[in-house]
């Protein structure tokens, strides 16, 4: 047998002759991702190595030098000397293969009493566990600059839209302040998300548990869980907390995704509402005039590429038996590149937010358009004349026809056409036509009454524990 076929079987001891062939071993080794989880599995087995010392199935001499080995894999890892190979499959094999190279007969008793079902099964909660943490940072931060801008634009108003047309006038701090409830939902699905998996599967071992007498709560402890899976069985099949970490995460990157919609259309020469600094813009190789809103256009696509790994990760795991499969390997890259698509996504529409200029202006002359006091003219039609609403929808609707005949808002008609359609009206129809008050007037529970506004935003900050000082 040749060196390097030994290699390859020694991981499997004696009930292989020869190593897999090298098309064998490209499809099956995974050390190409999943180093990504070194620092959670050797957190993992320092962990395990405790408990082991503890219920003296290792000595406290082999406890040291697997520390101390465990030490140096980590900084070699971490200063990008350590050499990974696609020989020894994953993260775990190479690192205890290092170790025993570094520490020699104590290394091959760390893996005492675990298999590597439970091992990953542990490193991908521990490693999801962290970024979820991190996400979670993020998105309280894009909250944080969304809250900024909307009480910055409290009296900054514009056209709320239904079907993309012109609806009622409301303010721009009024419309930012939908995204921080939405991302505070986001941080909530996260954190559900987060309870749900902090359950430590180390100790299941292969499937059934073992037969040493190890101390679960203990590694659970350690490493932060709240307490050790119930079931061996389910603690290394089950990877339904990634499934629902993709499906939270495809959620959050559809709403960043409307927001991006939103930008895309606002920076627009037809609406001009905002203009996006030169860091989140790009320009055209033919075109010397344009300023395009790349990043906003790059956020709007992801949710495709989040979506499809859940429909991925969804269909891997369907109809799999228990216990462990050799498919659950596909489950490390679409979970990695999820998080790492959304966390860029979240940095990308922060930057854009905090940059963006408004243009006031703008947005107060397309309030001209589209009559967004329509409604304002029925309700008071119901409050001041005692018409039943659907009758004041009707003569509001007729007053809104004749200014589009006459080419002028609905401020703009005279009285006396008012009155052919309605001749009850007076004067004090005027009032609620005008664009302020129609605002000022929508004072229900979170409506867009400015007052109103300032209690949701003060009210948002405390329930998400924002804070009002820029950092």
């Amino acid at each position: 047998m040749s060196e390097e076929n030994k290699q390859k079987s020694s991981i499997w001891g004696g009930r292989f002759r020869t190593g897999p062939s090298d098309l064998m071993q490209e499809i099956n080794a995974s050390i190409s991702f999943d180093k990504n989880l070194y620092s959670e599995d050797i957190e993992g087995s320092k962990a395990h190595a405790l408990m082991l010392e503890k219920q003296q199935i290792i000595s406290p001499e082999d406890l040291k030098a697997i520390q101390n080995g465990l030490d140096q894999i980590y900084t070699e890892i971490s200063n990008n000397t350590f050499s990974f190979k696609i020989e020894l499959e994953d993260i775990h094999m190479n690192i205890e293969t290092r170790l025993a190279e570094l520490i020699g007969e104590p290394a091959k008793r760390l893996h005492t009493a675990r298999s590597r079902n439970d091992q990953v099964a542990t490193d991908i909660r521990l490693w999801l566990r962290n970024r979820i943490d991190e996400l979670d940072a993020e998105l309280q931060r894009l909250q944080e600059i969304l809250l900024h801008k909307a009480e910055k634009n409290i009296h900054t108003l514009m056209p709320g839209y239904t079907h993309l047309q012109t609806a009622q006038p409301i303010s721009f701090g009024f419309h930012l302040a939908a995204y921080i409830e939405m991302m505070g939902r986001d941080r909530q699905r996260l954190q559900d998300c987060r309870k749900r998996l902090n359950e430590s599967p180390l100790g299941a071992a292969a499937l059934a548990g073992t037969s040493f007498p190890i101390d679960r709560h203990m590694t659970a402890k350690t490493l932060g869980f709240d307490r050790p899976m119930a079931n061996a069985l389910d603690a290394v099949s089950s990877r339904d907390f990634a499934l629902e970490f993709t499906s939270a995460a495809a959620i959050c990157a559809m709403h960043l995704s409307r927001l991006a919609e939103e930008i895309v259309i606002w920076s627009t020469d037809r609406f001009n509402f905002i203009r996006l600094s030169d860091e989140f813009t790009t320009g055209s190789s033919i075109m010397p005039q344009k300023k395009n809103p790349d990043a906003a256009e790059l956020i709007r696509a992801k949710p495709g590429r989040i979506i499809g790994h859940f429909v991925s990760l969804a269909t891997i795991l369907k109809g799999l038996p228990l216990a462990y499969g050799k498919d659950m390997q596909e489950d490390k890259e679409p979970l990695f590149d999820t998080q790492k698509t959304l966390s860029i996504s979240i940095a990308a529409m922060s930057g854009m937010i905090a940059d963006m200029s408004v243009n006031q202006a703008a947005m107060r002359d397309a309030l001209q358009k589209g009559h967004p006091t329509a409604t304002d003219l029925a309700d008071f039609l119901v409050r001041e004349l005692n018409k039943a609403f659907r009758d004041a929808h009707h003569i509001s609707g007729s007053l809104v026809a004749l200014a589009d005949d006459k080419g002028c808002p609905l401020e703009d008609l005279s009285l006396e056409d008012m009155q052919k359609i309605e001749p009850l009206l007076d004067e004090s129809v005027f009032a609620v036509l005008k664009i302020e008050d129609a605002c000022n007037a929508r004072s229900s529970f979170g409506g867009t009454a400015p007052d109103e506004l300032k209690k949701r935003l003060e009210d948002a900050a405390s329930r998400f524990n924002l804070n009002q000082e820029m950092k």
